[in-house]
């Protein structure tokens, strides 16, 4: 049963409205509970236009441009953006006050009982919480998809059955946020793959791999981890994790260790209880090795929801993936347009090279995240040319290419005079994606905004679309 009455004039302060969801959720989740609200961020009302007028009509203390003391001394409780960083000078002001301080994420946990199933990883966890979200349709319609996915749980919470299973998918940031909480008892938790991100806003690759393993740690032996067996960092929290330990693998298991895996000609087998059952086909309508392995994954988290093992390989055989994750958005001829703009690390760019068709032309580079840019060398002579964005990432990726004598256009200035220079060299049929294994923050608001601009730059050039 949803609990929200003691939230009733309470003061709440948002710190960070954004503008993809999680604080204006937040803000209408706590308004609808009858408390009163006060809206902070250092944006100014004209960067966040279109959250505000969703607030048009309620009673809301607005602090933009700035962050003011009182906002965070006479609170009763502080909701954060997972952006904010738990060093903050406010919020170390908030618990100095004893002032709680909470996330969407952990306000939605506290709120319900329904059935999580929450899933984190370096790359991938889209793509699988949203093939398993689609699965879950046939036997669940009432299920929910939210979290870092850019739609807060508290966006649907009024409307949620009490027993329909919830998917969310949660950074390292948003799982920090409830550490020690002792809030997110997930029916089944997903640790997709654990790769160098964010290095620019972690100490040490250790600190970013402990926010991960707070996917688990709430768990109860009932329950049950995934772990990818391949990675070599996730094989050991078998031993660590409270619930039961399963994997998925691009190889056969081992003898004894239940899970999920890919046989010599790609299709999906699991093992639960002893028994072997067939899960995946080896024709899937979603492009590349990786995203099998994200597929095989989902599929083994919708047969522990018991649903049909033949109704899961139909269904995820169908699955076209989402936008901005190698995202097919135009095929003119033999000519094929990928937008893979959420590829934000090197090691995700690697693996969309390796799985396209030639002639290929990659598109790269962006903002640096203190990344490590080694695969670039791996793949830099698989791409039949290379057109580089400009961007403090960019700069560290040149040397790799030039070393390796890789052909490449660039740095350009910006995506429309790469799209001109790309326009002119491609031919009638191959491959062509953005995946720029970098941030955006350079030349674009987000990875969204990049992929956005990029599909209308490509229609335009491309179609007779306007």
């Amino acid at each position: 049963m949803l609990k929200t009455t003691e939230y009733k004039n309470k003061r709440i302060t948002i710190m960070g409205l954004g503008l993809h969801g999680g604080g204006l959720s937040s803000a209408l989740f706590f308004l609808k509970a009858g408390a009163k609200v006060t809206v902070t961020d250092m944006k100014k009302a004209d960067q966040l236009k279109a959250s505000i007028d969703q607030l048009k009509g309620h009673d809301v203390k607005f602090t933009l441009g700035e962050h003011r003391e009182e906002d965070f001394t006479k609170a009763d409780m502080i909701i954060k953006n997972p952006g904010v960083p738990g060093s903050s000078k406010w919020l170390k002001m908030a618990a100095l006050n004893n002032i709680a301080i909470e996330s969407d994420i952990s306000i939605f946990l506290r709120s319900t009982t329904n059935p999580v199933i929450a899933v984190t990883g370096s790359k991938g966890k889209s793509t699988t919480v949203s093939a398993i979200f689609k699965g879950l349709q046939d036997k669940y319609p009432d299920a929910r998809l939210g979290g870092n996915i850019t739609r807060s749980p508290l966006s649907f919470i009024h409307e949620l059955p009490p027993t329909a299973p919830v998917v969310l998918e949660l950074s390292s940031w948003q799982l920090a946020d409830l550490a020690g909480k002792n809030l997110l008892r997930a029916r089944v938790s997903v640790i997709t793959n654990i790769l160098p991100d964010h290095m620019n806003a972690y100490a040490s690759m250790n600190d970013y791999f402990k926010d991960k393993q707070q996917i688990y740690k709430d768990q109860q032996a009932e329950d049950f981890s995934i772990f990818n067996y391949d990675d070599p960092y996730l094989r050991p929290l078998a031993e660590d994790s409270p619930a039961q330990s399963l994997f998925f693998s691009a190889k056969a298991l081992p003898k004894g260790i239940n899970g999920a895996w890919l046989d010599d000609e790609k299709r999906g087998h699991c093992r639960l209880k002893g028994k072997n059952e067939w899960i995946l086909p080896a024709k899937l309508a979603l492009a590349g090795e990786h995203n099998r392995l994200n597929l095989l994954c989902a599929a083994l988290v919708l047969r522990l929801f018991e649903l049909d093992s033949e109704k899961i390989a139909d269904s995820l055989s169908q699955f076209t993936g989402i936008e901005h994750r190698m995202e097919l958005f135009l095929t003119k001829g033999s000519l094929k347009f990928y937008n893979d703009s959420a590829a934000t690390i090197p090691q995700a760019t690697a693996e969309a090279v390796k799985s396209l068709e030639k002639p290929l032309y990659l598109i790269t580079g962006g903002t640096d995240k203190n990344s490590d840019y080694s695969p670039y060398s791996e793949i830099a002579m698989i791409p039949d040319k290379i057109f580089l964005l400009k961007g403090s990432g960019t700069e560290k990726i040149q040397p790799l290419l030039d070393q390796a004598g890789a052909g490449y256009g660039g740095p350009y200035e910006n995506l429309a005079s790469l799209l001109d220079a790309l326009t002119k060299e491609i031919g009638s049929k191959g491959s062509v994606v953005l995946s720029p294994g970098c941030a955006s923050f350079e030349l674009f608001d987000n990875e969204f905004d990049r992929g956005r601009q990029f599909k209308a730059g490509i229609l335009q050039r491309f179609t007779d679309q306007p």
